[in-house]
Order: C-alpha cells, then structure tokens, then sequence
C-alpha cells in the first residue's frame, strides 16, 4: 500500500482544488481573525471580554464543506481518468485502494485544518493567547476526530459513486443535511426552562414573571437531542464554535465509531462494485 499512498500524495500536490481549498482556508481564517481583532478593540463593544478562544474554532462549522467538495472532486477524477481501475490492472487489491484514499482524503483535510490554525495566530497580538488552557488539547483532539469521520463519510461516498458531478453533490447535499439538521437540534436545546414577556404599563415595558418555557426540551428527549449533537461531526462542530463541549469523550467516541463502521461499511460495497 506504500506505494499507493507514494502516488496519492505526489497527485495530492499537484491538485488545484486542494491547494484552492488551502488557500481560501487561510483567507478565512485571517478575515475571521481580523473581524474579532476589530470587534476587540471597537469602543462601542468595550464592556465585552475577548478571547482568541472565541473565533479560533470557526473553522468547524465550515470544514466539512471544504471536506466534501476535495473528495468528491479527487476521487471522481480517479474514476473518470481510469485510475483505479489501472490500479487493480497491476495487482493492488480493492481494500488497499480504498483505505490509501481514505488516508489521503484525512490528511488533506488536516492539512486544511492546521493552514486555518497557523491563519488565526494573527490574532494573537491583539487578543492575546487562549485563555481555556487544557481545553485547546480536547478541542484539537475533537477536531482531528471528527474530521476523521467526516473523510470517512466522503470517502464512501466517491469510492461508491463513480460520477464525478453526482458524488460532488451527494456530498454537498449530505453535509448540508447535516448541518441543518444538527442546528435545528441544538436551537431546542437552547431554548431556555423559563420564558419571561414583555408588558406595556403606565409606567412603561416591564418584564412579566417568568413561566415554563412550551419549546423547552425535557426528559428522555432532551437527553436524546444531545446525544443526536455529540454524535453527529456537524453537531460537534457547532458546540465547538460556541465553546459549549460537555461530553467530550463520547463525542471523540461517537467520531471513532462512525469512521470506523462507515469505512467498514464502504469497503464491503466497494469490493462488490463493478468497475467495470
């Protein structure tokens, strides 16, 4: 498989959608830098605190994308310019081919990663290092988890389709369902036990005692909602960006499990594919 991965990761270099992807990642990451920079040291947001802490995990809610346009792109191209067919042809076997892909599609998308982490160290004079401490470890070692479970969700995804532009938006499709699936859980959750109105008095607003909250989420639902959150990597992401991660060792678990019984999975259906 060596030599798999040699041939990947030398194609890896030469692509244009990976190096486009870096690119816009830096972008990104140095105009969200700058904007909190900006937001620190505007006098009409002077009461608030800001941290580095607060925008250096933005990049979760939007890897994913990232994650999903590469691989469709990358691995369709090795469909349409026969390339894993001429694989098989000299003797490597459909697990060998299917894992090494896996591999370069993780490390791609870690690399993207890490070129937004080095992008938001500009904002390190302005507002300072992270004030979570050993909390940066848990969030660094969520991301390279569920970015893990999000190239094996792709990975399947080009490895079973072998049309470039239906596996593009699969993928996109598939990562947009997710995320506005895993928002819609998280605003529920959100949602406070009390609700309190607003009344007009002779004397002017005032605010009514506070009542049980009807879109309150209890019981065996509220625990089934955050558990649909910490399994899911586009729920994970979203807990990231708002620094609220409370079960972080079954969210490192839930992106172990799905990459490893997806990849199971997809290797299974790509050994029975016809290639032909």
């Amino acid at each position: 498989m060596s030599r798999l991965l040699s041939a990947g990761f030398s194609r890896l270099k030469r692509d244009k959608v990976f190096w486009i992807s870096m690119l816009v990642m830096l972008i990104y990451s140095v105009l969200c830098m700058l904007n909190g920079c900006r937001q620190a040291t505007s006098d009409v947001m002077s009461e608030y605190q800001y941290s580095l802490d607060q925008y250096y995990f933005h990049y979760a809610l939007s890897i994913g994308l990232f994650c999903a346009v590469f691989m469709s792109l990358f691995l369709g191209t090795e469909y349409s310019d026969g390339g894993i067919r001429n694989k098989l042809v000299i003797g490597h076997t459909r697990f060998h081919i299917y894992f090494s892909n896996l591999i370069i599609n993780f490390s791609a998308t870690c690399l993207m990663m890490l070129v937004w982490l080095i992008g938001g160290l500009i904002g390190i004079p302005t507002l300072g290092l992270w004030k979570m401490g050993m909390g940066l470890v848990i969030f660094l070692s969520i991301s390279v988890l569920f970015v893990a479970a999000f190239s094996a969700i792709f990975t399947f995804i080009g490895m079973i389709c072998s049309n470039k532009a239906i596996s593009a938006v699969l993928c996109i499709l598939v990562f947009l369902g997710f995320t506005i699936f895993t928002s819609m859980i998280y605003n529920a959750l959100s949602q406070p036990e009390l609700s309190s109105g607003i009344v007009l008095t002779a004397e002017g607003m005032q605010m009514t005692d506070p009542t049980p909250n009807p879109n309150y989420v209890r019981g065996v639902w509220r625990d089934i909602y955050q558990f649909i959150i910490d399994f899911l990597p586009t729920g994970q992401g979203i807990q990231m960006v708002e620094l609220n991660i409370a079960h972080p060792i079954c969210m490192g678990l839930s992106s172990v499990f799905i990459t490893i019984v997806v990849t199971l999975g997809g290797i299974i259906v790509f050994n029975k594919k016809d290639l032909k």
